[in-house]
């Protein structure tokens, strides 16, 4: 069973095995430190994770639902555009790490599930 949101704008695709859909942030550009310091885009910084949102994933996915926030590698993403936007298609195993409020205790800890 495909487990995507129940809204008019649900994707027009059914996920597979332990396949993840998901949403880049759109953070390009200027990023502020956690001090405050102001990033250019142009900065040269080394192996980045980058977070995303779950939109849609396979009958043998376990551990995320749509709506999950996760952590993965966009070194070498495969891209997918569906509607007009993009999106990133990967395996359950290629993501580091989820933040979600349905963890329990979450709002006493830092949301992610490692």
């Amino acid at each position: 069973m495909d487990r995507t949101p129940d809204h008019p704008d649900k994707l027009p695709i059914r996920m597979l095995h332990d396949r993840v859909l998901v949403r880049q942030d759109t953070s390009e550009g200027e990023r502020r430190s956690g001090g405050g310091i102001l990033i250019p885009a142009t900065a040269a910084v080394g192996r980045r994770l980058a977070w995303a949102e779950v939109v849609a994933v396979g009958q043998n996915v376990r551990t995320v639902e749509p709506g999950d926030r996760v952590l993965y590698d966009p070194e070498d993403p495969a891209e997918v555009e569906v509607r007009g936007i993009s999106y990133v298609l990967m395996r359950e195993r290629d993501l580091h790490a989820v933040a979600a409020d349905r963890f329990e205790g979450s709002q006493d800890s830092t949301g992610l599930y490692l």
